[in-house]
């Protein structure tokens, strides 16, 4: 199976800060994968970069074949026109409506008519259970239907790919539930790939194809859910069962506390 997106001996960093060292991975179409791994990992920078958003210092990020970090400005918008994206939180605009929100990518990237237009921005609503909601403001709905709306409208387009950047925080369990379950039904009914950062370990587990496990900028492991559930690597077995101890420590890297205070000995 061909892939949408390939990413190879990629390497990304804020100044003299490596983030991304020496990154290879695959994501097939029409599969769903999960990019995960503890806060500071890198796991938003590899969306960024597959976006255009940001270039790396070496390596290429490829999306259907084009190179996204050698397009010129032209060329990153007409890709982008085949991406979702679902960002932390969802970002609808607090302003608009639940409709005009969805609207807005078929209204800037499209010159289709009104009457259409409003016809799929229905369909859309309707796919995520909020067709009648279509009048309201953001401030009048729950965070879970306000991500649910950001859904809709990060498949406005139909997108070849789309792309979520933790669509699981801050939401109750029922909410994660159906968010998960609608991540998963969209990506088969639009045929879509999608890659999904996230750190929730059960909802992202349940919908997932595969995943990668990011640690400090790099892979540590990488398989089906089944794979890593079974896995005896020391830092999926640390993330996957949320374990206090284990290779990612509680303290920050440094001189012990007996040291700070002049007590000498180590930690």
């Amino acid at each position: 199976m061909s892939n949408l997106v390939e990413i190879r001996d990629l390497h990304f960093s804020y100044g003299d800060r490596p983030i991304l060292q020496n990154l290879s991975m695959d994501f097939p179409r029409g599969k769903l994968i999960a990019v995960m791994g503890g806060s500071g990992s890198g796991k938003t920078t590899v969306l960024r970069l597959i976006g255009g958003q940001i270039k790396p210092q070496r390596g290429t990020v490829a999306v259907n074949g084009e190179v996204v970090n050698q397009l010129d400005t032209d060329g990153l918008y007409r890709l982008r026109r085949k991406m979702g994206m679902l960002f932390q939180f969802g970002a609808l605009f607090t302003d608009l409506t639940v409709f005009e929100n969805v609207a807005f990518p078929l209204r800037e990237h499209t010159e289709l008519p009104e009457e259409l237009i409003r016809d799929l921005v229905l369909m859309r609503l309707n796919a995520v259970g909020l067709r009648n909601a279509a009048g309201l403001k953001p401030n009048e709905i729950s965070g879970g239907m306000a991500r649910r709306v950001a859904l809709a409208r990060a498949v406005a387009l139909d997108p070849a790919l789309i792309m979520y950047d933790e669509p699981f925080a801050g939401l109750d369990p029922i909410s994660m539930g159906v968010t998960a379950n609608l991540i998963r039904n969209l990506n088969d009914a639009l045929g879509s790939t999608s890659i999904l950062v996230s750190h929730d370990v059960n909802e992202t587990f349940m919908i997932a194809d595969y995943v990668y496990f990011l640690s400090a900028g790099r892979i540590v492991a990488a398989g089906t859910p089944d794979e890593m559930r079974r896995s005896t690597d020391p830092y999926v077995k640390q993330f996957v069962n949320a374990e206090p101890d284990g290779p990612v420590p509680f303290h920050y890297p440094g001189k012990s506390l007996a040291e700070d205070l002049g007590l000498g000995g180590k930690r």
